[in-house]
């Protein structure tokens, strides 16, 4: 990773757990401005906790995580709702709701007593729906859509809410091929013209290598390495962390590695 690039979120020494078993332990990871960073690693690992923490969803035991060098608990939560954003695992939200009223729950940490509801907030509804083309679902209820159409609404709910900082839990689940790389490729363009800083966790390695600027290996609650896909996609390091033979090879295409997995080690 290139040392140089400013650092927008820091996590130091995040130790985290659920009743006796340690989730995250003494986790250190930074998070640089501007790029793309995606978490990997095995089921249980700690990915999805890490993710939530940033967001102050969990409380830690130990340590602390730091945005724009600012320690996250001295931010009230509307003031730390404009700045990250953050889609978890299996969000839910009432059936009949329709598309653009689950999108424009996203303006919510914009709203104050002395600042009700405005064109801006319009804009940024209108926006994040054609982005993610569900426009022309704005008035159907929730619980018509398919899983993948579902999981486009709450991506728009999470671009409406305009953060600098996008933290997305596998939000390519549920989601065909052609939808999966229309999801990362909106991320993509957010990043590149926008320059959003976005963290994500995807279980799929290829598509992880191919769209991360930092890769991140998370196993047992720690960061096991960091660094760019070029020099994450190392089969002996995949062995060690998914405890999986593979062959690495280059994608012809876009020049980024690609996993091929061949058997439980």
């Amino acid at each position: 990773m290139d040392d140089q690039v400013a650092n927008r979120i820091e996590v130091k020494a995040l130790s985290l757990s659920y009743g006796p078993e340690m989730v995250l332990d003494a986790l250190s990871l930074p998070i640089p401005s501007g790029q793309i960073t995606v978490l990997a690693g095995p089921n249980g690992c700690g990915k999805s906790t890490l993710l939530r923490a940033i967001r102050r969803l969990h409380a830690p035991q130990s340590g602390q995580v730091l945005l724009d060098a600012e320690d996250i608990c001295r931010l009230n939560g509307k003031a730390l709702g404009r700045r990250i954003g953050l889609l978890a695992q299996s969000p839910s939200a009432p059936q009949d709701m329709t598309v653009e009223e689950l999108v424009r729950l996203g303006r919510y940490p914009h709203q104050a007593m002395m600042q009700p509801w405005g064109a801006k907030d319009d804009a940024a509804v209108a926006e994040a729906m054609t982005g993610t083309g569900v426009e022309e679902m704005r008035h159907r209820r929730i619980g018509s859509l398919s899983g993948g159409q579902l999981q486009r609404a709450w991506i728009a709910m999470v671009l409406a809410q305009e953060t600098d900082v996008i933290c997305l839990d596998e939000p390519v689940n549920h989601l065909d091929m052609a939808h999966q790389l229309d999801c990362l490729e909106l991320v993509t363009r957010l990043n590149k013209e926008q320059g959003r800083t976005i963290v994500l966790v995807l279980h799929d390695l290829n598509l992880a290598a191919r769209y991360a600027d930092q890769l991140v290996f998370v196993a047992n609650g720690k960061v096991r390495e960091r660094g760019t896909p070029e020099t994450m996609m190392r089969s002996d390091l995949i062995e060690e962390v998914f405890n999986v033979t593979a062959e690495i090879i280059i994608d012809p295409v876009h020049k980024r590695p690609i996993c091929i997995p061949h058997r439980r080690s």
